[in-house]
């Protein structure tokens, strides 16, 4: 069985809304878990703090500015 920090080892996840709220969750605990993280939303200062603290946390992570509603 594979460890629940390496679950998504070797893997990207691009996660949509993740500059705050339930997306945040997802993208830092994807990161935890052992993704790359590609957070996207429509503020960059959110955006970079939500890479911040994955990176803090010894994650990696960029920020891609995205509106989903265009």
């Amino acid at each position: 069985m594979i460890a629940v920090a390496d679950r998504f080892t070797d893997r990207v996840a691009v996660v949509t809304g993740s500059t705050r709220g339930i997306g945040a969750g997802v993208a830092k605990r994807l990161a935890r878990e052992g993704a790359r993280v590609v957070v996207t939303g429509r503020t960059r200062e959110a955006g970079e703090a939500t890479v911040a603290d994955i990176e803090a946390e010894g994650g990696e992570a960029v920020f891609v500015r995205a509106d989903m509603r265009e």
